[in-house]
């Protein structure tokens, strides 16, 4: 089965179009993650992006904070903190702001990385967008922008999900 096989099954209804945009995310992220993880030297793209991230902040941000900008959990931030800690990217030193947290501090490497090999990943990012119109891009910043308060309507509506199973369990605890 090709690609193309694929887009035409799933474009005959709304229900299909959905299905096949959600599998187009992960795959997408898995492709996108394998092309740049064998491009970018010395990073992987997950800790590119913690770097990026960490590097755009003004206030140093804990593992949680991270975790819910990477849409990951703060153990996956630890994991990738204490590779690139061990490469010189950063330190990790406990939040000014509650003693219990740990943030992640850019060091001198990062503002060297980011001047020296930056500029790969922007000639990649280039080859990945030059199939687009700049009308294109800017409608596709909107759609992905809106997914993002999608995915928060699905987050809000587990959450209540799971709210009212414990309420329901705990009822039936103390019948």
């Amino acid at each position: 089965m090709e690609l193309n096989d694929l887009i035409a099954k799933f474009s005959d209804t709304t229900e299909n179009q959905r299905k096949a945009i959600f599998s187009t995310l992960f795959i997408a992220g898995n492709k996108l993650q394998t092309l740049f993880d064998s491009r970018i030297p010395e990073v992987s793209l997950k800790q590119f992006m913690l770097l990026s991230i960490v590097r755009q902040s003004k206030e140093q941000l804990t593992f949680t904070q991270l975790g819910n900008l990477l849409g990951c959990s703060r153990q996956n931030v630890k994991k990738l903190a204490d590779v690139l800690a061990k490469k010189g990217f950063i330190t990790i030193q406990q939040s000014p702001h509650d003693t219990r947290a740990m943030c992640i501090c850019p060091t001198e490497k990062v503002n060297s990385y980011f001047k020296n090999d930056f500029f790969k990943y922007q000639e990649e990012l280039k080859y990945l967008f030059e199939v687009y119109t700049d009308k294109e891009i800017e409608t596709l910043f909107i759609l992905l922008s809106k997914l993002y308060a999608g995915i928060e309507n699905l987050e809000c509506k587990t959450a209540n999900e799971k709210m009212q199973n414990k309420k329901m369990q705990e009822v039936a605890d103390t019948d």
